[in-house]
């Protein structure tokens, strides 16, 4: 069986955003705040300094418990003995992931509607990433945000675990988990933030207390 989906914050990389530091410092932070799930996602390496960051980036995490997901490249997740890798839209299918990296890892994807939800379970994913639910610039050019009614809907298509993208922060949290989504995937409000060990210990925090009372209110009205 694959690994478990375990985690409640997704953290993305752009080393570009680490806030006064390197990747590795920053994300090193990160998982001191309690970060157990990294997204290695530079898409401006070659292979070989993809890979060297990877194994640099898989030491660490082990270090904490954490687990590694490369974006797209199967190939760098298996030379980095990676825990999986994360499929975006042009990436290859989930079903060539799963063969290629086998049954005892994690096969993530990017979605953005709620039929690509649903066919994401069918083909074997273990967990989805949807949005943008708000605007975020490094989103833009792709359309408007989905918002919250949007993940709402689109998380009824699915059981497996569904993390919110896209301009989610401390402010919006509660409004993501009351829409459905089991955890959130973000990049900037823990890499640039200017103690991101402290911006990750808060923003799991924030995550915790909507999941419980999301639950409680569910409870309430069964």
């Amino acid at each position: 069986m694959p690994l478990a989906v375990d985690f409640r914050l997704y953290l993305i990389t752009d080393r570009r955003l680490a806030s006064g530091e390197n990747l590795l410092s920053a994300v090193e932070h990160a998982l001191a705040g309690g970060v157990r799930a990294v997204q290695l996602r530079e898409k401006d390496l070659g292979s070989r300094e993809l890979l060297e960051l990877a194994r640099k980036m898989r030491a660490l995490t082990s270090t904490y418990g954490a687990k590694l997901l490369i974006n797209d490249r199967v190939d760098i997740a298996l030379a980095a003995d990676a825990d999986g890798v994360h499929l975006g839209r042009e990436s290859i299918s989930i079903r060539d992931a799963r063969r290629l990296m086998g049954p005892d890892r994690l096969v993530g994807c990017s979605t953005h509607t709620a039929k690509q939800l649903a066919e994401a379970e069918a083909d074997g994913a273990d967990f989805a990433v949807f949005g943008p639910v708000y605007f975020t610039p490094s989103k833009a050019a792709f359309g408007p945000p989905l918002g919250v009614d949007t993940l709402k809907r689109a998380r009824a298509w699915t059981r497996i675990p569904v993390f919110a993208l896209g301009g989610v922060g401390a402010e919006n949290i509660h409004e993501v988990i009351a829409a459905g989504a089991d955890g959130v995937a973000l990049i900037s409000a823990v890499l640039s933030a200017k103690d991101p060990r402290q911006a990750a210990s808060d923003i799991n925090l924030l995550i915790e207390n909507a999941l419980l009372r999301h639950t409680q209110g569910q409870e309430e009205w069964s």
